[in-house]
């Protein structure tokens, strides 16, 4: 297909693909999932890292939304509805740590590992001194993401580890519900026509693909969190 006839959409898939096949999904805790060698560890461990960048997602948006222009006041309204729907995550994610048998305290006083860290301060840079349309990098990113990967980890997971339901709260959700946020992202992005933003979200996006796939490639089952007493985690 040629390119001209692609929508930006499109455009945005074609040209992220190889960042995300070839470093991301290269990742060997993805494929541990998928191969049954996952452990407990490694799962919390992922839930941890998830935490501290998730945590983040609400003030971003908050952040987008008060520095697009008057001329994007529709964008400014998705961005709200965006809002709506991520609030709170943070804490699902904990209460799966807990589910799991973990400190969810612990992991809400911890520090996040340095690539987790690094790619929070890239989206906070794109928002506050680049081009807020570039975190639509990020949403592209995290949303495509969860689309190809989420539910079918929480039940490759779930059947390794025997883990109840309830740690999988985070994942869950989003496997579902972030297949209807892409559509609507999708929609929002086929409005944008000006070819710099567009080259922007493209650029960001790529960007995005590397710095969450090394925190993929980094992670290793030591989390570094306490377990609870056998009575905590079975009481609820």
């Amino acid at each position: 297909m040629s390119g001209v006839c692609m929508s930006f959409y499109q455009q945005l898939l074609e040209n992220t693909r190889h960042a995300q096949q070839q470093h991301l999904l290269s990742a060997p805790i993805i494929a541990r999932c998928f191969t049954g060698h996952i452990t407990r560890d490694d799962y919390v461990a992922f839930l941890l890292q998830a935490y501290h960048h998730v945590k983040h997602t609400v003030p971003l948006l908050m952040g987008v939304g008060a520095r697009l222009p008057e001329s994007k006041e529709w964008l400014r309204e998705a961005v709200a509805e965006y809002i709506e729907e991520e609030v709170g995550h943070q804490e699902w994610i904990l209460n799966d740590i807990a589910a799991c048998g973990y400190d969810k305290e612990a992991a809400r006083r911890s520090q996040p590992h340095p690539t987790t860290e690094l790619m929070v301060a890239y989206a906070w840079d794109m928002v506050n001194r680049v081009n807020p349309l570039g975190f639509f990098g990020m949403v592209h990113v995290l949303e495509g993401t969860s689309i190809a990967l989420a539910d079918k980890a929480a039940a490759s997971i779930g059947g390794a580890l025997q883990l109840p339901p309830k740690a999988f709260s985070y994942l869950r959700s989003h496997g579902s519900l972030d297949q209807d946020h892409v559509k609507f992202f999708e929609g929002l992005m086929n409005r944008l026509t000006d070819p710099a933003e567009q080259q922007q979200i493209i650029h960001a996006a790529n960007m995005f693909y590397q710095l969450y796939g090394n925190i993929f490639h980094a992670l290793t089952p030591a989390h570094g969190l306490p377990a609870l007493p056998v009575a905590a985690t079975t009481g609820t």
